[in-house]
């Protein structure tokens, strides 16, 4: 790619996203706190799988499609709310009778793939951000959103990683509470108010 890609601009703009709050930072510390770091990271496994088939569904052109598609759009938009929704009753029904093991990480990483598989506003992202600066010239522009999406997935990366880290020095600190109604309770309102976020910033 030439030098008309402003660099700069996009790697602060990406920052800045990955930064704000929403339902991938929220649910990835509550996880790790509630779980440990092993449960988190294989979540974010996930959450990079499902941000990768989106970022491909956008260079392909599927956000058009979607966009277009009010009765798509909602099924993704509502199946997304439906799901965190759900999370919030398991959050709330985990006791801590087992320790996390080979089935909380596989449980991990499927909840963090469904999850960003049923998010429209990551396919739409995609284009209607990271597209803004496909401006090169030399090549194509599906190639550019795959270049500068794959971008924004490392750094997303490196963001929930940090994440998992922190979750689970926090989790740390709870263990012994764990089967308290209040922190049951405090997990699943976290996911509670993911869910309305996501219905509200998507609609």
């Amino acid at each position: 790619m030439n030098g008309s890609i402003d660099w700069i601009a996009f790697l602060a703009a990406m920052a800045v996203v990955e930064l704000t709050p929403g339902p991938n930072m929220g649910w990835l510390t509550a996880v790790s706190a509630q779980k440990g770091r092993r449960v988190g990271f294989t979540a974010v496994l996930g959450i990079t799988l499902g941000l990768s088939v989106q970022l491909i569904a956008a260079a392909a052109g599927f956000s058009t499609f979607v966009a277009g598609n009010e009765v798509v759009y909602q099924t993704l938009r509502w199946g997304g709310v439906a799901f965190m929704l759900y999370l919030a009753w398991t959050a709330f029904a985990e006791t801590g009778d087992s320790s996390p093991g080979h089935e909380a990480q596989a449980e991990g990483f499927r909840r963090g793939f469904i999850a960003n598989l049923l998010n429209p506003k990551a396919l739409v992202f995609y284009i209607a951000v990271v597209g803004q600066f496909a401006t090169s010239e030399s090549w194509p522009v599906w190639a550019q959103i795959l270049v500068l999406g794959s971008l924004h997935i490392l750094l997303s990366v490196l963001v929930h990683a940090g994440l998992v880290l922190l979750g689970a020095q926090l989790g740390e600190q709870i263990e012994r509470w764990r089967r308290l109604l209040a922190v049951r309770l405090a997990f699943a309102g976290a996911l509670v108010a993911i869910a309305a976020w996501i219905a509200f910033s998507t609609r």
